[in-house]
């Protein structure tokens, strides 16, 4: 897929992630020190945002320095994420021990959470946000540093412990590696494998969605690649384990880093060999067949029932290279 490069996450913003610098504490500590490097906030996962223009949403990423109250005693805990394309290092501090006043956390844990957390010691309109809502907005650079270090952030709070021997581990290579100081195990950041398919017949495409989306809202079917199988073969299983549908030939059009929380999206293109959509309740709420037509009507907010697949996610940004005829 020629466009597959061009996907929200996908890179292209010229961070050089410089590996073999990892655990070099001395050059990173240099690092950490000059006044052009940034420090990417985080907070229970969402990160710091700002608008570039009042009358917008957010739409940019906000940085602090090294020096600032809330991330100078933590060079030792900062994620080094690389370098940018203006030589500037780029880091990662998570400052979730913070507890904000009244704090809605019935917001935090909603689907689309939309809530925003001011810090006092942090400049006005710079606010903590979920990525969900402005990843779209962000440019390559600024979405990759996100989503590296949001799922960064996601594995080590869920791996904190030994997988060999249960001993609480230590963070090195400057967040990219946990190493057990009991049994010397080492354990490295987790990415899951996820097929996304868009699964086609004539001029319609199969569709679906889980229980708790709101009201309208389907997208492409999806789901976890299991040991020993090809990506074919998932594409295939996980289709007809949801609707029954079978499918033949499958290919490969375009990846995405998906940091919710921690997993790779591989989006299929998969032909069918049948219509008759038979649901299995525990995967899935409900399964259509939506037309080219409908699919367009909802990408320009004119179905009067469908809403369009979040923009950003690779689901919309498959649905539309398949409206242009752009998946070649």
């Amino acid at each position: 897929m020629r466009n597959a490069e061009q996907v929200t996450f996908g890179g292209g913003g010229g961070l050089n992630r410089r590996a073999e610098l990892r655990d070099d504490t001395a050059k990173l500590m240099d690092f950490w020190t000059k006044p052009e490097t940034r420090v990417l906030l985080f907070w229970r996962g969402k990160v710091l945002a700002s608008r570039s223009n009042p009358e917008r949403g957010l739409d940019t990423l906000a940085y602090i320095q090294s020096h600032h109250p809330l991330v100078a005693d933590q060079p030792d805990k900062a994620f080094f994420l690389g370098i940018g394309p203006q030589h500037e290092a780029y880091f990662a501090c998570d400052i979730s021990n913070w507890a904000p006043d009244a704090l809605d956390e019935m917001a935090l844990a909603s689907f689309a959470d939309q809530s925003e957390q001011q810090h006092p010691d942090l400049p006005l309109g710079d606010v903590f946000a979920e990525l969900r809502l402005i990843m779209a907005r962000l440019t390559p650079l600024e979405a990759e540093l996100a989503a590296g270090a949001k799922a960064l952030f996601s594995w080590h709070q869920s791996h904190k412990f030994c997988a060999r021997c249960g001993h609480r581990s230590d963070l090195t290579q400057a967040g990219w590696q946990r190493r057990c100081p009991s049994c010397q195990g080492m354990h490295f950041p987790r990415t899951d494998p996820v097929v996304i398919m868009l699964i086609t017949h004539d001029d319609d495409v199969l569709m679906g969605r889980s229980p708790g989306w709101p009201e309208g809202m389907y997208s492409l079917l999806a789901g976890f690649v299991e040991p020993g199988e090809t990506l074919e073969a998932a594409v295939r299983r996980e289709v007809m384990e949801e609707t029954n549908v079978t499918v033949g030939a499958v290919s490969y059009l375009s990846s995405q880093p998906w940091p919710f929380p921690m997993s790779l999206m591989i989006g299929c293109h998969g032909d069918a060999l049948s219509r008759d959509i038979i649901i299995d309740p525990k995967e899935i709420e409900d399964a259509i067949w939506v037309s080219r037509q409908d699919i367009l009507a909802s990408f320009a907010g004119e179905h009067p029932v469908l809403k369009p697949a979040r923009k950003g996610a690779i689901a919309h940004f498959l649905l539309q290279n398949w409206l242009a005829d752009t998946l070649d």
